[in-house]
Parts: structure tokens; sequence; C-alpha cells
């Protein structure tokens, strides 16, 4: 038996380990790119509140997950709240680490389209009589996640991707399991070559739908040659 093919028999034995790890990775980057997106479907409203300090204080909350590396949030949270009483579970400190930081990206993708929305219609309908949160729910909104369609989808990509840090808190994803099955049998290089085209395969299917929703939901006179 050659060696790729005692390899192939290593991963053939793991295969239940990894398919579980290959569960939980796409089970958290499912939660959180959904999370993520209502999150920061709210900070983006904020944003346009009328309240000056509301909008400081928005604006405080996405530069500073923006700039403060997922991997510190983490370890903030997993490690540094253990000695304040408080032992949330790798899962839990997963979603919500990774909640805060997609929702404050998702904020500034969904801000940026709206500068390209047309002021004019916005002030007509406040004109009719509209609330500000209609305006929001049913002109703002819909418009600016059409155009944040690349952008968003970008980001689950960037989730799924994220999550193989995940292991570090003692999340047992995909990643996790890869290492176990290359320390356990001094497999690295194999190991990594095989999490990195598994890696690949599930971005390609995001690619895909994602290109799928753009062809669908972009709006008139936006669409790329």
């Amino acid at each position: 038996m050659n060696a790729f093919d005692l390899f192939l028999r290593q991963v053939a034995e793991a295969g239940p380990q990894l398919l579980t790890g290959l569960g939980h990775t796409v089970m958290l980057a499912a939660v959180v790119s959904v999370t993520g997106l209502v999150g920061g479907i709210v900070v983006f409203y904020l944003t346009l509140s009328p309240g000056r300090a509301c909008r400081r204080l928005t604006e405080a909350y996405i530069s500073f997950f923006i700039g403060t590396p997922l991997l510190a949030l983490l370890f903030l949270m997993y490690y540094g709240l253990p000695q304040w009483g408080f032992r949330p579970s790798p899962l839990a400190v997963a979603v919500v680490g990774f909640t805060m930081n997609v929702a404050a990206y998702n904020a500034r993708y969904l801000a940026t389209a709206y500068r390209g929305l047309d002021r004019d219609e916005l002030e007509a309908a406040r004109a009719q009589g509209f609330s500000g949160l209609q305006v929001f729910r049913l002109i703002t909104l819909p418009q600016v996640l059409r155009l944040s369609v690349p952008a968003l989808s970008n980001q689950v990509i960037l989730n799924l991707k994220d999550s193989s840090i995940a292991f570090l808190i003692q999340y047992t994803e995909f990643f996790a399991q890869v290492q176990d099955v290359a320390m356990r049998h001094f497999q690295f290089f194999k190991s990594y070559v095989m999490a990195g085209l598994a890696y690949l395969a599930m971005v390609s299917v995001i690619v895909l739908a994602a290109r799928h929703l753009e062809r669908r939901y972009i709006l008139p006179g936006t669409r790329r040659p």
C-alpha cells in the first residue's frame, strides 16, 4: 500500500469525525451569516437615526469591531469572561463574537449602498406621509439589500473561511478535526491540502448561489457588463 492509499484509508476511518466537524463548520457559518445580517440591518438603521448621539455611538461600534481582530474578541470572551465567573460554551462565544463582528461589516456595506439611492424618492415617500420606519422598511432596506448582494455574499464566504479560527477556542469545527487527523497520523501536508480543497468546494457553492441571487435581484440599470 503506497503512502497516498494509506492516507485515503486513514481519512475514511476518520470519516464520521470529519463529517461531524464539517457539519459544525457549516452550522456556525450559516448561523452567523443570518445573525450578522440581522444585526447589520439593525446597526445600519441606527446610523440613520436623527439623534446625533445615537449615530456617533453606532459609528463607534462599527469602527471598533471592524478595527478589532476577530480572534482577539473571541479570546477575550472565551478566556477572559471566566475570570468574572461566566463560562460560555465555545459555540456561544463563536456565535456572539462572529455576530458582533459581521454585523459591523454588513452595516458598512448597507451604508455604502445607501449613498447610491435616489434621495428624491425618499423625500417623496416622506411627503406622502410615510413614517421614518416605513420609509426604511418599504423603500430603503429592499434597495440597499439588492445593491449589497455582492458584498454580503463575499461576507458569507468570509464567515465560512473565518470559522476555522474557532478551533482556537475549543470549538470542534472541520479544521479542528483535520488538525486532529494530521497530528494523529503525522500527515500534515496531505491533511491541510484536503482541508483546503474542502473549503474551496464549499466556497464554490456559495459563489454559484450568490451569482444566481445577483442576477435575480439586481436593480435595473445596475447590471455589470
